[in-house]
């Protein structure tokens, strides 16, 4: 019987060890699975600090390194300087906060062409400035003089622009914009843009159309004309580069993208929709109709004019749009982006006719002849009369 006893007592034993263990083990699981836990949450946030913190370091790193510190420093950048060692010394001068990121900067944004020379920097400036003034090859300084180029402007309304800053008078400017010396200069630099197209004899100026609207900055006293007039032609063909595309797939030239923009260009008023304008010509192109825009008109005249009369559609000019189908031989005006989009993504209508409000600049379109006669009485011929009353 004792024996029993024991043998019952040690299978209670043996129990209650087991039971005891796998308690323990339950506890020591749990006990891992919150170290687990607290390790993850702490490589969690350790991760999302050290990514916060890099990309909180990148960003101040973009940005100018004291922007309130204008104070230059003069930097010689070296013949053969890589994007690294450039990056390097702007660090070690204290001009910016890291010269790796400086690195990673440039190649983002594909630039490219340094140029070795001597130049000023300051802590102020933006990795934007410095990289400019590295591809430029000049000093960073205040600039001497600036040319606002405003969308739809003319070339002689350019020369003038430029005479008024310049010791340049503005025939001197024409004849040099209109030498065909002048258009061999530039194809040499800017050949995807500067074409035999500029070249046709029935062209009035060829570079009308080519010098884009925008503010120019110059920083000598009397630059030279090609300096002046360069900037002008680069961002054209900056502008241009982003539509290889789309003037591939419309099987457009340059030329004639840059001809048909103006037309909108001279014909849209703030309140016009360019793309509708846009469908209207390429309308009347398909149609075989000459485009009969009145712009063109004033053009061939070369003179500005409010109102167009019926005795100038007879004009004698290859630019007269009511005796010739098709484009003019080139650009009547310098065209801004919006006017360029129109042409790559004219709005898909039947619209063959419109007109713009006399006094409002409203503008209205039509299919038919007779509807815009009757729109041309209503909006132009009436409000005229009520106007002269």
């Amino acid at each position: 019987m004792a024996d029993k006893s024991r043998e019952k007592d040690n299978k209670l034993t043996k129990k209650t060890i087991i039971k005891n263990h796998l308690i323990e083990r339950g506890n020591e699981a749990r006990i891992i699975r919150k170290i687990v836990a607290i390790i993850t949450l702490v490589f969690v946030l350790a991760a999302g600090a050290t990514l916060l913190g890099g990309y909180l370091y990148i960003e101040s790193a973009l940005k100018p390194l004291d922007p309130d510190n204008q104070k230059q420093k003069e930097i010689e950048v070296p013949i053969g300087s890589s994007t690294s060692s450039i990056g390097q010394l702007l660090e070690e001068k204290n001009i910016i906060k890291n010269g790796t990121i400086f690195k990673y900067y440039v190649k983002f944004k594909n630039i490219s062409g340094f140029q070795a020379g001597n130049y000023k920097f300051s802590p102020s400036m933006t990795l934007a400035e410095i990289t400019n003034a590295l591809q430029s090859g000049k000093l960073v300084q205040k600039e001497v003089f600036k040319i606002t180029v405003p969308e739809g402007f003319q070339l002689e309304q350019i020369a003038d622009l430029i005479a008024k800053q310049t010791d340049y008078s503005a025939k001197e400017i024409m004849e040099k914009l209109d030498d065909p010396k002048t258009i061999e200069e530039f194809a040499k630099k800017y050949p995807e843009i500067i074409t035999d197209d500029m070249k046709a004899k029935n062209i009035k100026h060829p570079f009308e159309g080519y010098l884009y609207p925008a503010t120019y900055s110059f920083y000598e006293e009397n630059p030279s004309l090609e300096a002046i007039i360069d900037p002008m032609i680069k961002q054209t063909e900056k502008v241009l580069a982003n539509y290889d595309g789309a003037l591939s797939e419309k099987k457009m030239s340059v030329h004639e993208l840059l001809t048909l923009a103006s037309l909108i260009e001279k014909e849209a008023t703030a309140k016009a929709d360019r793309q509708k304008i846009a469908s209207v010509f390429f309308n009347r192109i398909d149609e075989d109709m000459p485009l009969q825009t009145d712009p063109t008109i004033a053009y061939a005249l070369g003179e500005h004019q409010v109102r167009t009369m019926y005795e100038d559609l007879k004009v004698d000019s290859p630019y007269n749009t009511y005796v010739h189908k098709g484009l003019t031989p080139g650009p009547i005006a310098n065209a801004g982006k919006e006017s360029i989009e129109a042409v790559l993504n004219p709005a898909d209508t039947d619209y063959l006719y419109f007109l713009a409000e006399y006094g409002t600049g409203d503008v209205y379109f039509a299919k038919t002849l007779e509807e815009h006669n009757a729109l041309k009485k209503k909006h132009i011929t009436d409000k005229r009369k009520e106007a002269s009353k």
